[in-house]
């Protein structure tokens, strides 16, 4: 049983993961915007991350101060700019279809790296990637189903969110060479909230934020699909291979179908599903492992998973 544990941990992540359209539609009713809800998300999780580091990770909550350009990189060109485009997704889109387009990020992975980190675009790469493509052409609409066609703003704010998740990655990268993972992750949520809390001006909605219903949703999405993902995906992760734990955490867009099927009457047309099938098997493909040496993958707080992995985002 011991065995099958960290895969367990890992699906349970990833599901958790797939639940933030509830707690993104439900701040959403109250009114607040895309860019509101993403600083509710990271000011949250700060807050979480900062006791959880007083009491367990002291050691690891140092930094210097010539760095925080890195976590610049990965908590407002990366977090923040992958969170308002996917929260925007969740409400301009089924649920599965915004999962889905976020799971276009190992595409862009594959072509930025190849641009920035000078990897080579092996022919799994390229396969992943033209996939990715197809998979979208399909959920779009482009090929003349017309029963539910996705706008062009909507597909091309939906593929920003894989986009950011991608550069999470890349800057992620780079913050990992010096920082272990929970630092890594910590100032990325710092960075944002310090960044984010005098420009969007949360506090004017002060009242609002006192709603318990509110405060529920909010701490939630600090908490649920956010700290307490993150900390039973790595644990999982740390004791398994990340190309396997790549493949366990397409969960997340299955729950996220089921929620939305059941929370929200969504459906989707038979290309779409097709389109959606196409990207999650180029998200399979891209993360196998080959006789060529391992894969290095990331997780969502966009740090690098590496075998033998020590931690995941």
């Amino acid at each position: 049983m011991k065995n099958y544990l960290p895969y367990f941990f890992i699906a349970c992540g990833a599901s958790l993961w797939g639940l933030i359209a509830l707690f993104v539609r439900g701040l959403s009713s109250f009114g607040f915007t895309a860019m509101e809800i993403v600083t509710i998300r990271v000011t949250a999780a700060t807050i979480l991350l900062l006791v959880i580091g007083f009491i367990r990770f002291r050691s690891q909550m140092r930094i210097s101060i010539k760095d925080l350009p890195m976590f610049f990189g990965t908590g407002i060109l990366s977090i923040v700019f992958f969170n308002w485009c996917y929260f925007t997704a969740i409400n301009y889109l089924p649920i599965s279809l915004a999962v889905i387009l976020l799971y276009t990020s190992p595409a862009f992975v594959a072509v930025l790296s190849f641009f920035f980190l000078k990897e080579s675009l092996s022919v799994k790469k390229i396969i992943a990637v033209i996939g990715t493509i197809s998979g979208c052409a399909l959920i779009s609409g482009l090929t003349g189903d017309s029963r539910q066609t996705i706008s062009v703003l909507a597909l091309l704010i939906g593929l920003g969110s894989g986009l950011g998740y991608a550069l999470y990655s890349i800057f992620g990268k780079f913050a990992l060479r010096k920082y272990p993972p929970f630092t890594v992750t910590l100032y990325t949520f710092v960075v944002a909230a310090i960044v984010l809390l005098p420009v969007v001006r949360l506090w004017e909605k002060s009242e609002l934020l006192l709603n318990v219903n509110v405060l529920l949703y909010g701490g939630g999405l600090g908490l649920i699909p956010t700290v307490l993902a993150y900390f039973l995906y790595t644990w999982g992760l740390e004791r398994t291979e990340s190309s396997k734990a790549a493949v366990i955490a397409t969960v997340e867009p299955i729950v996220a179908t089921v929620l939305g099927v059941i929370f929200y009457n969504e459906k989707l047309t038979g290309l779409q599903i097709a389109g959606s099938l196409l990207i999650l098997t180029s998200v399979i493909v891209v993360n196998l492992p080959t006789e060529i040496g391992n894969l290095q993958t990331l997780g969502k707080d966009g740090t690098e998973n590496k075998k033998p992995a020590s931690a995941k985002e």
